[in-house]
């Protein structure tokens, strides 16, 4: 099983390090956590986080989150993403990587990631 993806601010990270739990806006507004999979998270990088210098990349153990993950798409496409219905308790996160934009302003993956 991989690790799923999701892009944090550092400081919502460094809350949930204090709290054991991450929760962001979005798990109330819309009930979940939005995650990608290595290879979708490049595409959300570049269109919801541009120009964002203050980024970490969590990466998640599926097998250890304790909320219910589910494969979805909410926007009517095709492509299924994974969306975590609860808090993230922070001991799934097995990497916190750096997520800063290149000179050229385009997101890379952290070459510790795999691709697949």
């Amino acid at each position: 099983m991989a690790n799923i993806l999701h892009i944090a601010t550092k400081d919502a990270w460094d809350s949930a390090k204090a709290s054991g739990f991450y929760a962001i806006a979005s798990l109330k507004s819309e009930g979940f956590i939005h995650c990608s999979t290595p290879a979708q998270v490049l595409r959300v990088a570049r269109e919801r986080f541009a120009g964002r210098d203050d980024l970490v990349l969590l990466e998640i153990a599926e097998n250890r989150v304790r909320v219910e993950i589910k494969y979805e798409n909410c926007e009517g496409g095709s492509e299924l993403f994974p969306h975590l219905y609860g808090p993230l308790n922070v001991d799934a996160v097995v990497w916190v990587h750096e997520f800063k934009p290149g000179d050229d302003g385009d997101f890379s993956l952290p070459d510790a990631i795999s691709r697949e």
